[in-house]
């Protein structure tokens, strides 16, 4: 057997750094461009979203937890400048890792914690750290914060009771507006 190709050794050891919230400097600088690394972060969050399908009946949060709001509008997403759709995938990722965190400490005081909600917390925090950090690679933080600018437009937001629908609201998330904005982002970049 031959030696794994560069690429591919660089995306594996990059995949194995990734889940332990390390900024991986020797990435390629558009990991996040590759659909595998995306959709390993996307099937990690509907297997969550999957695990606390019962939301009637399945753990409910002490309080209410505020997350962004999923729904895209297409036609006024295509319609926005990249620095937009940045801006608001940022508000977005910034806003669900403030809730999961939330989430994670109403589950620390919880009597009795189960143990595959926890997993499912922990996935998550790692995940959308590791998420953040590619984005920077992508280069995308540069993009909300140009000087003279007007500010951004207010997150749209809504409040969830479940864990069921925390990780919908996640899965749901990465699969649409990061998603949305990672393949626009990477399609300009190969320009």
């Amino acid at each position: 057997m031959g030696v794994p190709e560069r690429p591919t050794l660089l995306l594996l050891l990059s995949l194995l750094l990734i889940p332990l919230g390390l900024p991986v400097l020797c990435a390629p600088p558009r990991l996040i461009c590759d659909s595998r690394v995306l959709e390993r972060y996307i099937l990690e969050a509907k297997e969550a979203e999957n695990v606390t399908s019962g939301c009637v009946e399945g753990p409910r949060l002490s309080e209410n937890i505020t997350v962004p709001d999923t729904k895209v509008n297409f036609y006024a997403w295509k319609r926005m400048e990249v620095e937009e759709q940045a801006v608001e995938v940022w508000q977005g990722l910034s806003l669900l890792s403030e809730a999961i965190l939330q989430a994670q400490a109403l589950l620390a005081n919880s009597s009795q914690p189960p143990e595959i909600l926890q997993l499912h917390i922990d996935k998550a925090i790692s995940g959308l750290r590791s998420l953040t950090s590619l984005l920077r690679v992508l280069g995308a933080q540069e993009l909300i914060s140009p000087p003279d600018t007007t500010p951004p437009a207010p997150l749209r937001t809504l409040t969830v009771d479940t864990f069921c629908k925390l990780f919908r609201v996640y899965s749901n998330f990465l699969r649409g507006k990061l998603k949305l904005y990672t393949g626009e982002a990477c399609r300009r970049g190969d320009r």
